[in-house]
């Protein structure tokens, strides 16, 4: 995958379609499970891959752009766009009446409405660890980075990966209010934020 991703990034800054569209095809789809995963929401999550990919291409044609790491690059953007994106969500919840007509639930299986409670429950914890312990935990736990693919997408040593992982998922369990007695780290490996997540096809 390294030569490959070598291979594109070499086209890429070249602004060369093949290359592009092959970046494209190969990140798109995971880029949306990740943003689905922190905002609930398939539209923004949609309009959230579409702007990072819109962000990578203005830094290419500036002259800028990653020179390595591509895959972390894309995951970095997407993280700071889901944060603006969520600051205007809630802000926009804040604004909206609390008397309005909400999408019902009620003819849902007992499961499903449980799984998707559990699940918000999940990504509202996420908000309230720090940045940068909210992006360890989604991106080793949820998309499967290794340590130093998650290094790369913050910037930091792995060392500093390995305490903002201990940290977040502390802080997590306190947030969830959930009781280990062998740990201190919550296990978020059991946990679905996959409702909706498949990305919705277009005609």
């Amino acid at each position: 995958m390294q030569i490959t991703e070598k291979k594109w990034l070499s086209g890429a800054r070249n602004l060369e379609e093949g290359a592009l569209v092959a970046i494209y095809d190969a990140h798109s789809a995971e880029l949306y499970r990740y943003a689905y995963r922190l905002l609930g929401d398939t539209h923004a999550s949609e309009d959230l891959v579409s702007e990072t990919f819109e962000r990578f291409l203005k830094a290419l044609q500036a002259g800028g752009g990653p020179t390595d790491h591509l895959r972390a690059y894309l995951y970095r953007v997407a993280h700071n766009l889901a944060i603006d994106q969520k600051r205007r969500q809630t802000v926009t919840e804040e604004i909206l009446d609390d008397d309005a007509p909400h999408k019902s639930m009620d003819d849902a299986p007992d499961e499903v409405v449980e799984t998707r409670i559990a699940a918000q429950q999940v990504r509202d914890a996420l908000w309230c660890v720090t940045q940068d312990q909210r992006q360890v935990i989604m991106l080793k736990y949820f998309q499967g980075l290794n340590n130093a693919e998650t290094a790369a997408a913050l910037g930091k040593p792995v060392g500093a990966i390995k305490s903002l992982q201990h940290r977040g998922l502390k802080a997590m369990r306190r947030v969830l209010d959930v009781d280990l007695t062998e740990s201190d780290e919550l296990d978020v490996s059991g946990f679905d934020l996959d409702q909706a997540s498949t990305r919705p096809t277009t005609t």
